[in-house]
């Protein structure tokens, strides 16, 4: 493992350099990967592991939309797709990427088919770390490890197709054969990470959820929102409002983040912006900071799971969540944004 310097703290990390894909691949030569859930991770992670010469087979619901989109992927049923028992079955190690309610119903017949020295994977600490709501208490003879993709498995599979790759966290709950380092460490090459960097299974989903719930995407959408109603109300029009909101952010600003960072960003845009936005930071993140502590505590305490596995687990809870993400998709300002991008030019 490499030592980085990150801002002062010195973290040991895993890249390509020192833990090549053929390490890998001789690693797991005698595995079989069974990818259970071809939802949100499973497609990226199997497509990838597939692509880099592993054996993986899908498990998944037969007659479901899933297993269609699984099935024009190019995996075929009776050879390298199944239903998710037998999937259980053949797999040496199990990747278990249900949803989280799905990981719920699951376990009792994913549990049955985890034998002595069997590899129990994970791409988020939720199920393991929540076990007194979950019921997901790994048998001691399995190894019980994480790879958690630090985006989503779409962006894991396209960043792969680019020839690049997207940073991932790694984490061992359970050592029973004495080689899940090896095995997680393959593995999360094998999905195409970029790097890799430890954590614990606790860590990484209280890290997950105050991120998803925080600026990846709930206070992401809110200050948007905020700042387009705010110059609705003020007489701009929805394309300047949009615009000076969203796309200059998604189009522009936030690429030159990812480039190399915010000084820089900051360094390349006008010095009218340079100042208004050093002047205008810091108020802002004093604003949030209170709101981020409580969303922090509501994790630390499990009352974020526990709303997750009550809603999540609703049977209307599809429904629901069509509806809601069709009165964001139906708001003005997104559908401001989609006239927007169908004006970019390389969508014309």
């Amino acid at each position: 493992m490499a030592k980085i310097n990150f801002g002062g703290t010195e973290e040991s990390v895993v890249t390509r350099e020192e833990f090549p894909l053929e390490q890998a691949r001789e690693i797991l030569k005698n595995e079989t990967i069974a990818v259970l859930g071809y939802g949100v991770q499973g497609p990226g992670q199997a497509l990838n592991l597939r692509d880099n010469g592993f054996n993986v087979i899908v498990g998944q619901r037969k007659d479901s939309k899933t297993w269609d989109k699984a099935v024009n992927d190019g995996w075929v049923p009776g050879e390298t797709l199944f239903e998710l028992e037998e999937a259980c079955e053949r797999g040496t190690i199990l990747q278990f990427l249900l949803s989280d309610a799905g990981q719920i119903a699951a376990w009792p017949m994913v549990k049955s088919h985890l034998k002595p020295g069997k590899t129990l994977y994970f791409s988020h600490g939720f199920g393991v770390t929540f076990k007194e709501r979950t019921g997901i208490i790994p048998p001691t003879d399995v190894d019980v490890i994480l790879v958690a993709p630090k985006g989503s498995g779409t962006s894991l599979r396209r960043m792969f197709l680019e020839g690049k790759g997207l940073n991932s966290s790694f984490a061992i709950f359970q050592d029973a054969t004495g080689k899940a380092r090896e095995k997680v460490i393959a593995l999360g090459i094998g999905v195409g990470s970029g790097y890799l960097f430890e954590t614990d299974f606790k860590k990484e989903v209280y890290s997950d959820l105050t991120g998803e719930r925080g600026t990846l995407m709930g206070a992401l959408a809110g200050i948007l929102e905020a700042q387009y109603n705010l110059l609705r109300k003020k007489g701009h029009s929805p394309s300047e409002s949009f615009n000076e909101t969203v796309e200059e952010l998604t189009e522009s600003l936030i690429l030159l983040v990812a480039e190399n960072g915010m000084d820089w960003m900051y360094a390349n845009c006008s010095t009218t912006a340079q100042r208004g936005a050093l002047d205008w930071k810091n108020k802002f993140r004093d604003a949030v900071t209170p709101v981020f502590e409580e969303l922090y505590e509501s994790v630390a305490t499990g009352k974020e799971a526990q709303r997750s596995i009550d809603t999540n687990s609703q049977p209307d809870y599809r429904e629901k969540l069509d509806a809601e993400l069709a009165e964001l998709r139906n708001s003005e300002m997104w559908q401001a944004g989609a006239q927007v991008r169908k004006l970019r030019p390389q969508n014309n």
